[in-house]
């Protein structure tokens, strides 16, 4: 009966004294799981195959922050000319598309009836000449008589009155001469400023009025400027740019690779758009090859700053993951090592960034199969694998393909 009592008790010590080991296991080292998983994770990744990678360097320069925007050609001048008096079309001097200067002729209108008007108004002034010369030979007559007392004085008030009053014909003989010959000038249509002849809706025949159509349109294509939109926190800058001189400011990338242009700033609206946010802005380019046409789009870069000294890398070397903002780098042993930045900057396929050292190799093509502490291998320019990293290798591919 004893024998049994102390078997039995034992059975049941051995599972209590087991739990209570495990117990006093588990409050004793409390970050055992975590330091196991990150030991794993480092054995795993020392243990796991060499992945194949290239490399840039990041590098150090000064770093323009641009502004991209679509922006539309637009003349600095487009004159619509249309005659200023009713007539009739005599002659057209010029063609479609043909370039003119300033003053150069365009059109010459019917100006019979302005012809016989200024005839007439000159055969006025020939007739009151003629009335004028004859007053004052009355004059100098009425003077000598009175001086001999032959008439009153009130007759050479007469005759000096009468040659006052030819005078004032002969102005007036003059002013309407003068008028005439404004009217005459009108049917010699020119060109008020050089440019380029669109589409001519006249001919030979045509009777043209000032509240009619255009006659033609004359537009000046060099320079040429560029207006774009820009958005309201760059004002400032692009307020300072206005003052500078000497240097190019904008870039105007031509469709279908026909090559750029650059040009400056020359305009900032005096007020934000308030539904978009946004100032119109524009920009003036030389266009002797008339590679910019009115109405055309183009894409528009506008420098409004630019970094010294900055840390650059390309932005398809940067990860986004659950610790952040990270870039994978080459560490002396060859292996990757995981680097949190902090984006300055980014424009185009390049970013400013915090974080990395001038000179370091940052991973580009094959980041996706990068762990911290995997053995790399860096690819060549020609993507063929060279050898693993090691802190004795030296040279990297610049953004080499995968």
């Amino acid at each position: 009966m004893n024998h049994r009592t102390v078997v039995f008790h034992a059975v049941l010590a051995t599972p209590l004294l087991l739990a209570l080991a495990a117990c006093g296991g588990k409050s004793g080292d409390a970050a055992a799981p975590v330091a196991s998983a990150a030991a794993s994770g480092a054995v795993a990744a020392a243990s796991a195959p060499p992945v194949s990678v290239s490399v840039v360097l990041a590098t150090q320069r000064d770093f323009a922050i641009g502004v991209r925007a679509t922006g539309t050609v637009a003349p600095l001048s487009s004159i619509d000319v249309k005659p200023q008096v009713s007539s009739v079309v005599t002659q057209v001097h010029v063609k479609e598309g043909q370039f003119v200067r300033a003053g150069e002729k365009l059109f010459t209108l019917d100006a019979r009836s302005d012809e016989a008007n200024l005839g007439k108004a000159q055969a006025q002034l020939a007739k009151d000449q003629a009335t004028l010369a004859d007053a004052k030979r009355q004059l100098e007559r009425s003077r000598d008589l009175l001086a001999r007392n032959f008439v009153s004085p009130s007759a050479v008030d007469t005759a000096q009155s009468n040659v006052d009053a030819q005078q004032a014909a002969l102005q007036a003989d003059q002013a309407a001469i003068d008028a005439v010959k404004v009217s005459l000038s009108y049917s010699r249509i020119t060109a008020p400023s050089a440019g380029r002849v669109g589409a001519i809706a006249v001919f030979p025949g045509t009777t043209v009025s000032p509240t009619g159509a255009a006659l033609v349109t004359i537009t000046q294509l060099d320079p040429i400027a560029v207006a774009f939109s820009l958005p309201q926190r760059y004002v400032g800058d692009a307020l300072k740019l206005l003052g500078e001189s000497g240097k190019s400011q904008v870039v105007a990338t031509l469709p279908e690779g026909r090559g750029q242009r650059s040009g400056k700033l020359q305009f900032v609206d005096s007020q934000v758009d308030a539904a978009s946010g946004t100032v119109k802005v524009k920009a003036g380019f030389d266009n002797k090859d008339q590679a910019l046409w009115p109405g055309a789009y183009v894409d528009v870069q506008l420098n409004v700053q630019t970094l010294s000294n900055a840390i650059v890398v390309p932005q398809a070397a940067i990860v986004q993951n659950a610790r952040g903002t990270v870039v994978f780098v080459v560490d002396a042993d060859g292996r990757a090592a995981l680097r949190p930045v902090n984006v300055v900057q980014a424009a185009g396929l390049d970013a400013v960034v915090t974080g990395v050292k001038p000179g370091e190799r940052v991973v580009l093509d094959g980041r996706q199969n990068v762990r911290p502490g995997v053995q790399l291998i860096v690819r060549d320019a020609a993507g063929k694998p060279a050898r693993a990293a090691s802190g004795a290798a030296s040279g990297a591919s610049a953004r080499s393909p995968a």
